[in-house]
């Protein structure tokens, strides 16, 4: 059986799906096979560790992570579990060319489904952790520069109102 082709759409700043909560996956089909494959495919080829379905514009609580630990498949993922902070400097594909310092946990543990639908906790720090709460962030409408300090968001109001009109043509 042949995967069907999904157009994926990088969408950018200021589209409105980035804001919003995805919907639940409530029954997995081989669509929701197919989209994971193509958003991992997707996430290699621009060289992101991550990537949630509404960046490409699926209402689908959907996600993909490859922090150099392997590719993670997830449906419904949620923490169940956070310890520590940690700061670092985060991009995000949506938003070209701005990093934030953003703080999170050190730690955290992961709840989710497999592709196949089979429960899967994954237990994650550093990188791994920070990817795995960036694409959850994503799943529930919220964006890096949400975690932007006043003076950030200054400093890169006009860039992001660029990426804004951009992401509307």
């Amino acid at each position: 059986m042949s995967m069907k082709e999904i157009p994926l759409e990088l969408r950018l700043f200021g589209d409105p799906i980035l804001r919003k909560r995805a919907r639940r996956v409530e029954q997995i089909t081989q669509e929701e096979r197919d989209i994971l494959s193509q958003m991992a495919q997707k996430m290699y080829a621009v060289e992101g560790v991550g990537l949630a379905a509404n960046q490409i514009g699926i209402d689908k609580c959907l996600a993909v992570v490859d922090a150099g630990e392997g590719l993670y498949k997830l449906i419904n993922p949620k923490i169940i579990k956070k310890e520590g902070t940690q700061t670092n400097e985060e991009g995000c594909l949506s938003i070209p060319g701005i990093y934030i310092k953003v703080r999170r946990a050190k730690k955290v543990e992961v709840s989710a489904l497999d592709e196949l639908g089979k429960p899967v906790t994954l237990k994650a720090e550093g990188l791994f952790a920070c990817a795995l709460q960036q694409e959850i962030d994503h799943l529930n409408g919220k964006m890096i520069v949400d975690y932007a300090s006043f003076l950030e968001r200054l400093k890169i109001k006009r860039r992001l109102a660029q990426i804004k009109k951009e992401s509307c043509r």
